[in-house]
């Protein structure tokens, strides 16, 4: 045995225990409002903290205590400041590196994990649906910073013509659009435009109904039930996957479905979580959380369904390609990247 291997070892463990720690206390300061009261960087007493948000004063102490420990939060002289660039993950929700509310879907994987057991000892199969409630809140609050801030500013214009259709007036179909944040920022941006968003999740569809009609955009966003092989209509400019096309069981039949319904000059825009092509190139933070992410959702939903390809979070540019050769397409290119998201182009 290598003793300082394994005292390396204990340390990143006992780390990652105190982050796994320090994510329920995230979790537990966004529902309170915490961060919000301390967005502006002021410096607040634990008392003055615990009176604004209506909360324990020795329980809002402790709170803040994790996270001067963990370097969250600054402490000088009894006065806890959340600076601005924590603030900007933490407490503003319109910032693109917002996270807090993406927590519940880890909180998800706790809640969930009986269901994992069981699948690991049975067939491999989770439904999305089956889900805790929180992992539908969750996955909406941790992708629409990224939406909104990339989306129509740099992802569409990537792609080519796709921006002067939609401002002439495009059919855009969004396939697994969830809550319908994705849908919602594109039908504000590109009112000559009408938008169809699909999933096959019922409540789902309900919640991003209600969002559209809060956005402004019921006039040109619906939302219907379907799934992406069935769903409805063959004349679409634009057909979109955010961050869903790994998750599902048959992609290639999936695929397929897509080319049947553009238009003969219509263009596929998929997002996908950032992969390289091989485990040993994916051995950073970011390919970390989204194998732990895949484990308990993406690939137990593919293998819930037909098929059951179970692609997951980190199939890759390469894995991706030949799903889409094989449903047909000619062409297949990446448009662009972020540190979280592929955006790759397929076309006719």
């Amino acid at each position: 045995m290598d003793e300082a291997k394994l005292n390396d070892f204990m340390g990143k463990l006992v780390s990652d225990m105190g982050a796994a720690a320090m994510l329920a206390n995230v979790i537990l300061g966004d529902e309170l409002g915490l961060y919000k009261a301390m967005a502006d960087s002021r410096p607040v007493t634990p008392q003055t903290l615990a009176a604004q948000t209506g909360c324990h004063p020795r329980l809002i102490r402790e709170w803040l205590n994790a996270h001067v420990a963990s370097g969250y939060m600054e402490h000088h002289d009894g006065h806890f400041v959340l600076p601005e660039e924590q603030a900007l993950a933490l407490a503003i929700e319109d910032s693109p590196v917002y996270v807090a509310g993406g927590m519940m879907v880890v909180a998800s994987m706790f809640h969930d994990k009986d269901k994992l057991v069981a699948a690991m000892r049975g067939d491999g199969g989770l439904a999305w649906g089956d889900h805790h409630p929180c992992m539908f809140s969750g996955t909406e609050r941790f992708f629409r910073p990224g939406y909104k801030s990339f989306l129509v500013a740099q992802w569409l214009p990537a792609l080519d013509g796709v921006v002067d259709k939609l401002n002439a007036g495009a059919q855009v179909a969004d396939i697994g659009c969830g809550h319908g944040a994705s849908t919602v920022v594109m039908a504000q941006a590109f009112p000559a435009s009408r938008f169809t968003g699909f999933d096959y999740h019922a409540p789902s569809i309900a919640t991003a109904t209600q969002r559209a009609n809060e956005g402004g955009v019921d006039d040109r966003a619906r939302f219907a039930q379907a799934t992406a092989k069935d769903f409805p209509g063959t004349d679409y400019d634009l057909i979109c996957y955010f961050d869903c096309l790994h998750d599902m069981g048959d992609p290639v039949g999936a695929a397929q479905h897509a080319y049947q319904a553009l238009k003969p000059d219509g263009t596929v825009l998929l997002v996908e979580p950032f992969a390289n092509d091989t485990l040993d190139e994916n051995i950073n933070p970011v390919g970390r959380l989204f194998y732990a992410a895949s484990t308990f959702i993406c690939t137990p939903n593919s293998l819930s369904q037909e098929v059951g390809l179970g692609l997951g979070a980190q199939a890759g540019e390469a894995r991706l390609r030949e799903v889409f050769e094989a449903a047909g397409f000619r062409s297949f290119r990446r448009a662009t990247q972020t540190p979280f998201n592929l955006i790759l182009e397929a076309r006719r």
